[in-house]
Formats: structure tokens, C-alpha cells, sequence
């Protein structure tokens, strides 16, 4: 079985679209199109025919391409169930423990909510990769827009146990800041100072610092490292009003 093929997409001001393709049965999708026109304009590139959109969410930095991508294509749109009113281009919904495939490779669905009530993420295990949308970001999490620090330290613990290989699609580029605040947060980590100094010199350069993977996670993620949901809500509360 071949290895997916996976591009980033850069879309509005700081998003990425991930566009999925498996050589072996040409099947093509895309996760969390934000806007239609670069993602069709790379498939075409490519001469790759879009059969299926992922959402993770309902934000419409996430599914604001779904409708074009859909006419042009004929793409399927699969969504989270608990998020089905709020994404009315959908037409499979999905929830915790479903099975998605593209060809012969299998990612199963995970509730993970707290960004948004209904929040999902598609874990390829075999695959070693799972695209979390912004639920998990490099050296941060998602804002409890909808949802409780309970919950996203539930999903922080099962993002955890997955093996250290596992690379992480998130969807936006927030790493840079999301360590800045890091740093803070643990002062005496060294883990967090040797990976800032690569990612301040990749954003100069203008490269991209995702995807990231569960053991650079572990080792330099506040969030991810966090012992209880009380002191993750405490240091998320401590993100949301950090301007360093």
C-alpha cells in the first residue's frame, strides 16, 4: 500500500487546507477547505479529481470552500453529526468511532469537542497521522469557544497516547506564537527553546512549521503535558490574555 500524498494548502491569513491523495485507487480529498479556489486550482494542477470533503468543524475558515469544491467536483461532504445543522452542505455525518476511508486507507472518527460542541478529527492509525483541525495545534490547543477545559484535557490525554510517530495535520500557523507563550509557561524547558529557535528562523524564511508530531508534542506542549483539566484551564486563560 503507497504512502498518502499529502499537500498544504496556505488560505486566508494564517489557515491550512490539506490536500489527500492515495496513488494506488486515485482517489483525491480535502480537509477543512477554507476557501475553494486554491484547493481547485492545485487538484487541477495536479490532475487530481476531488471525491470527498472532510470537515472537522463547522467554523467557516473550515468548510467556507465546501459549496464550490462540491458543484465543480462532486465531492461528498462528510461532517461531524452534532455539527450537522450548522453545515448544510454535508452529506455524510460522522460521529465518534465511525470509519472514513480514501482507497484502502482507514482513519476512524474522533469526538473530540471543546473548540466547538461537535468538534471531530480523523485518525489514519495505521497511517501514523491524524488530522485534528483546532483542536491540537504545534505547541498550543484550540480556544474553548464552545465547550470546557474538561473536555479538551480529555482530548489533549487521548491525543497523548498515540505512538510518538504520529504526525499531526493541524490547520492553522499559529506555532510561533503558541511557543512564545510556551517558553513562558515553562521557563526551564530547553525542549521549548532549541524548537523555537528553528521555528522563529523557518517563519523568517517564510516556511511553514507544520505538520508537527506527537513526541515533539509531548516534549514541548504545554498543553499536552498538562496534568488536570483545572491547571489546563488555568494556563489556557493564561493564553487567551498573553500579547508577548
Amino acid at each position: 500500500m503507497s504512502a498518502l500524498q499529502i499537500v498544504r494548502i496556505p488560505a486566508l491569513s494564517d489557515n491550512y487546507i490539506w490536500l489527500v491523495h492515495d496513488p494506488d485507487s486515485g482517489e483525491t480529498m480535502v480537509v477543512d477547505p477554507a476557501e475553494a479556489a486554491p484547493v481547485l486550482a492545485e487538484a487541477d494542477k495536479r490532475g487530481w479529481r476531488i471525491g470527498a470533503i472532510w470537515n472537522t468543524h463547522w467554523h467557516p475558515d473550515h468548510t467556507g470552500g465546501n459549496a464550490a469544491i462540491k458543484e465543480a467536483h462532486g465531492a461528498t461532504v462528510i461532517a461531524p453529526a452534532a455539527e450537522a445543522a450548522r453545515i448544510p452542505t454535508a452529506d455524510r455525518l460522522v460521529a465518534e468511532g465511525d470509519m472514513v476511508s480514501l482507497g484502502s486507507h482507514e482513519a476512524v472518527v474522533m469526538e473530540v469537542p471543546a473548540h466547538t460542541a461537535g468538534h471531530i478529527a480523523y485518525h489514519f492509525a495505521d497511517d501514523a497521522l491524524a488530522f485534528v483541525g483546532d483542536t491540537l495545534f504545534a505547541m498550543g490547543c484550540g480556544r474553548l469557544f464552545e465547550g470546557t477545559a474538561d473536555q479538551m484535557f480529555a482530548n489533549m490525554q487521548r491525543f497523548a497516547a498515540m505512538p510518538d510517530e504520529t504526525v499531526i495535520y493541524c490547520a492553522h500557523e499559529y506555532t510561533q506564537s503558541n511557543g512564545r507563550f510556551a517558553r513562558v509557561a515553562e521557563p526551564d524547558n530547553t525542549a521549548i527553546r532549541d524548537r523555537m529557535a528553528k521555528v522563529d528562523a523557518a517563519r523568517a524564511g517564510g516556511e511553514a512549521t507544520v505538520p508537527t508530531t506527537i513526541a515533539l508534542e509531548r516534549a514541548t506542549n504545554p498543553f499536552l503535558r498538562i496534568e488536570s483539566a483545572e491547571k489546563l484551564a488555568e494556563l489556557r486563560a493564561a493564553k487567551d490574555g498573553f500579547s508577548g
